[in-house]
């Protein structure tokens, strides 16, 4: 008789700021389980600042996982992470599933910052964030992806992102990579690259200032482009040989954005996306 397969870590996290009356930033919720261990951890000006620490690896296949934040109205929050995360394959064989859901309320900023996600050979990973913006919110986002670690060959990742800003959608994606995949290595999708990520700045100042299209190169090889979105928002994505530059395309790209002082942001050109005037 064959001995059963654990299933697989579940486990989920939430995070709640929210304005504390003397323009600061409260975090009333500060709870993770499982691989999810979350600190508040120092910040610049008056915003809070929380790390996710990996308290054990994961994601593994057959994993569970979900982390949420929600932003209260006039409360500013950056969340980032101690480290990267890798995603490995589990006993079970079955892929793991990661879900992010993030509400930012009016007047609100968050900046999500974490570190690189890297696909492991042999993992399956199905990854999915869904954010919800009030009018008014401003909102940075990164997302990086390393397929496989050096020298190896990378698993596999689906994953979906979908923004909303005051009830429209703001963007609605999916990118898949990886074996069984068609195409994704092939010279439409990441040709040589195994470095892919992107960076989304929503903000009311791209309104009345909106963005023009940018493309760049990287003399090792890597290539970016910043595209305006149909709404408040500018999207930077980028390819590269590795981890290293393609932070520094994505750096590069960044657009600066007015609103929001003393947000707390970490010491990252990408949280000085956006800075501000109250």
């Amino acid at each position: 008789m064959t001995p059963a397969v654990a299933a697989g870590v579940r486990a989920a996290a939430r995070i709640v700021a929210a304005a504390d009356g003397r323009g600061g930033t409260a975090l009333p919720v500060l709870a993770g389980q499982g691989p999810f261990a979350l600190r508040r951890t120092r910040a610049t000006g008056r915003g809070a600042q929380v790390t996710v620490i990996g308290a054990m690896s994961a994601p593994l296949g057959g994993d569970r996982l979900e982390l949420s934040a929600e932003v209260g109205a006039g409360a500013h929050l950056t969340v980032i992470s101690a480290a990267a995360t890798i995603s490995l394959p589990g006993a079970s064989g079955e892929p793991a599933t990661y879900d992010v859901r993030l509400g930012v309320g009016q007047d609100a900023v968050l900046r999500w910052l974490p570190e690189q996600l890297i696909v492991a050979a042999g993992s399956d990973l199905r990854m999915t964030t869904r954010v919800e913006l009030a009018a008014g919110a401003r909102f940075v986002y990164r997302d990086e992806q390393v397929l496989g670690r050096a020298g190896e060959r990378p698993g596999r990742l689906s994953a979906r992102l979908t923004v909303r800003c005051a009830g429209e959608c703001l963007l609605d994606q999916e990118l898949s990579f990886g074996p069984g995949v068609p195409g994704w290595d092939g010279p439409a999708v990441l040709d040589r690259y195994r470095a892919v990520g992107q960076l989304l700045v929503v903000s009311p100042d791209f309104i009345q200032d909106p963005s023009a299209v940018v493309l760049a190169g990287d003399p090792d090889g890597g290539q970016a482009v910043r595209t305006p979105l149909a709404g408040p928002a500018v999207l930077v994505t980028a390819v590269a040989p590795d981890a290293l530059r393609l932070r520094r395309l994505l750096d590069a790209m960044t657009p600066p954005v007015d609103g929001a002082r003393d947000a707390g942001g970490a010491h990252h050109p990408a949280s000085a996306a956006i800075t501000s005037r109250r």
